[in-house]
């Protein structure tokens, strides 16, 4: 039975092992296992061709129906051919299990020799299986040894083949679980992400909703809502630019609240933030008296620099004392009186150290013996000095004009004061206290006007001439003592000089706070000015007068009593020539409302009429006319180079006197 199967239906020859049913044309599916993984189903390359060939070879056809002849290609529903560039499969089996062509037709050749050798096998009737089971004797042909042989092998190799295709199963189930539970995650992670999508839809929308509504509360909230930060920083912290900063978010939301409130807004949120603003404004107007009722107190402490405190605190927080003021305008006052009353006190008592610094300086004195007129100086060389040396120039200005035009605008520490031993006119001393006190007055202005911005212009210029009413006085009676005993005339015109540039300085620097002081100095001098003027009117009356020659002589420069002598210009001309230089000098940019005109007019009438006098006594008509040129020319030379009004006017004078006299 077994070998009519095996004989018949067949379509190769009887002793070939190929396989007599065609595989199929569908196209087969490419391993993707490595070489290295098909060795796990069992096979080798060592077994595989001859299992493959043998299962070829014993492989039933007579049973079966004869297949219907195919269509070119497969009788899937929907067939996939295989790309043209892939090899075909069945040579890559062949090469994997290690059979070449060669090899091929060997095996071919043999198994046609078994096939025809098994055809005259006896089955007795019995199947393949128990056939296979039962016990063959040995039968002396070799051809039944050989068929023995061959059986066993042939059912190891189908063994092995069939653990191997079980092995396969395995693993391709394990791979068909692995690949189904991946699937499966695809598909929850595939909703997962679908879900996420989902929710960040809903999220940005929200966020859209949100930042619109923020856009629209944000401002609202923010004007009726205090940080706990700038409460605390108001309650504890310290007075710095964070306090600074938490005062002014303090005064903007009282503000924003009174606004609210007047425009009749019913919100819960301001009747809930003006208790907490207000007790916030009664800490902060507590905390800021104490802060500078103690910077006043360290004002108070001796050898201190004012001028750090009120860089370093008044001014840098000036902001503390502006939110007093607005919050409590009563103790805003109070604290702006008690600053005041204390920076008086430091400047007066400062000034006072330096004005009695100054008053030990050496001072030329100018007596009545220092008049145009007075006697000659060989006939007072023994007269006593009040103070100072008697070495200077009385008349002529000098070098005395520096002090005009000196670019050092500081005045002298009171212990390069103290230490001087050099004697100075009067103009040193008033210099130095006057600059001194201008730069103070500037300095305390700017630093009340910071501080105290709240009060009008008027007010400030109020207090700052409080804070130096001691000073003014302290420097009004320096001017007093300095020029009140004194006829140096050049001198006191120095100090007007002075006291116009030190207006000029502070209507500069746009501080009216001592305008008081530079009038009333003014008053001071000018009249002084005016009766040193007029002792010297009265001085070049005095002149004694003769009518010899002598008397002529007796003043002349160059002494002698013989004519030639008495036409040399007389020693009062030299004075007036060197004073007149002076004034004008000092009057170079004086204008038509200042008494210096006046005065020298009646200073050059009254010379005039002395020179007349004096030209009697010379001789004749000639004579007279020679010492008046004489003496008219040297006031001329002497005068040549001032410069200003005055100045022309008196050359313009003076050159037509000597015109007309050297014509005669």
């Amino acid at each position: 039975m077994w070998l009519d199967r095996l004989t018949t239906g067949s379509a190769t020859p009887s002793g070939s092992l190929t396989p007599s049913r065609p595989y199929s044309p569908a196209p087969r599916k490419s391993s993707h296992l490595s070489p290295s993984q098909r060795s796990g189903l069992g096979l080798s390359a060592n077994r595989s061709s001859s299992t493959l060939d043998l299962l070829s070879a014993n492989t039933s056809t007579t049973s079966l129906g004869q297949p219907s002849k195919l269509s070119n290609g497969s009788a899937l529903r929907f067939e996939e051919k295989p790309p043209p560039d892939v090899p075909d499969p069945l040579n890559v089996l062949r090469h994997i299990l290690g059979r070449s062509e060669e090899g091929l037709q060997e095996g071919k050749r043999h198994e046609q020799t078994n096939s025809l050798a098994l055809r005259d096998v006896d089955f007795g009737g019995l199947s393949l299986q128990e056939f296979a089971d039962q016990e063959t004797p040995l039968q002396p042909s070799g051809l039944n040894q050989t068929i023995d042989v061959s059986a066993k092998e042939n059912r190891q190799k189908y063994e092995d083949f069939h653990a191997s295709i079980a092995e396969c199963d395995r693993v391709l189930k394990t791979v068909e679980s692995y690949l189904t539970n991946f699937k499966a995650e695809l598909g929850q992670v595939s909703a997962e992400i679908e879900n996420l999508q989902a929710r960040s839809i809903q999220l940005n929308a929200k966020l859209d909703n949100r930042r619109n509504v923020e856009k629209l509360l944000g401002p609202a909230v923010e004007d009726i809502s205090l940080s706990p930060f700038t409460v605390r920083s108001i309650a504890e912290g310290p007075i710095d630019e964070t306090f600074v900063r938490a005062l002014n978010e303090v005064e903007a939301r009282s503000a924003i609240i009174e606004a609210k409130e007047k425009a009749s807004e019913q919100v819960q949120a301001l009747h809930d933030l003006k208790p907490i603003l207000d007790d916030l404004k009664a800490k902060a107007i507590e905390r800021i008296r104490d802060y500078i009722v103690a910077q006043i107190k360290a004002l108070r402490s001796p050898n201190i620099n004012a001028q750090v405190i009120q860089q370093q605190t008044f001014m840098r927080y000036k902001d503390l004392y502006i939110f007093l003021a607005r919050n409590h305008a009563v103790l805003g006052d109070e604290i702006a009186q008690a600053y005041v009353n204390t920076m008086r006190w430091y400047y007066s008592s400062h000034f006072t150290r330096y004005q009695q610094a100054l008053a030990s300086l050496q001072v030329h004195a100018f007596d009545q013996y220092d008049l145009l007129g007075s006697e000659p100086a060989p006939a007072r060389r023994n007269a006593a000095s009040k103070s100072g040396p008697q070495h200077r120039d009385v008349f002529g200005l000098g070098r005395r004009e520096d002090v005009m035009k000196s670019k050092n605008d500081s005045a002298l520490p009171a212990y390069l004061v103290e230490d001087s031993k050099t004697a100075h006119y009067l103009e040193v001393p008033f210099r130095n206290f006057n600059l001194a006190l201008v730069d103070n007055v500037c300095a305390e202005y700017a630093v009340v006007t910071e501080v105290f911005s709240t009060s009008t212009l008027q007010q400030i210029s109020r207090r700052v001439t409080d804070i130096f009413e001691p000073t003014f006085t302290m420097g009004h009676n320096l001017t007093k003592q300095l020029v009140e005993d004194t006829n140096d005339c050049l001198g006191i015109l120095l100090c007007v000089r002075l006291n116009q540039h030190f207006a000029f300085e502070l209507q500069r620097r746009k501080i009216p706070a001592a305008d008081s002081y530079i009038n009333y100095t003014n008053i001071l001098l000018w009249p002084r000015f005016q009766k040193v003027m007029d002792l010297h009117f009265e001085s070049l009356k005095k002149v004694p007068t003769s009518t010899n020659r002598g008397a002529a002589a007796a003043f002349s420069l160059v002494g002698g009593s013989d004519s030639r002598s008495s036409m040399a210009p007389h020693a009062i001309t030299q004075r007036f020539g060197q004073f007149l230089q002076g004034i004008l000098m000092l009057s170079a940019e004086a204008g038509d409302d200042e008494p210096v005109a006046n005065s020298l007019g009646r200073l050059r009438a009254e010379f005039e009429a002395l020179m007349g006098k004096l030209a009697k006594g010379a001789g004749d008509a000639s004579k007279r006319s020679r010492f008046l040129y004489n003496n008219y020319s040297l006031v001329l030379t002497i005068i040549s180079d001032t410069k200003g009004k005055l100045a022309e006017e008196q050359k313009e004078h003076f050159g037509s006197l000597v015109r007309d006299l050297k014509g005669r």
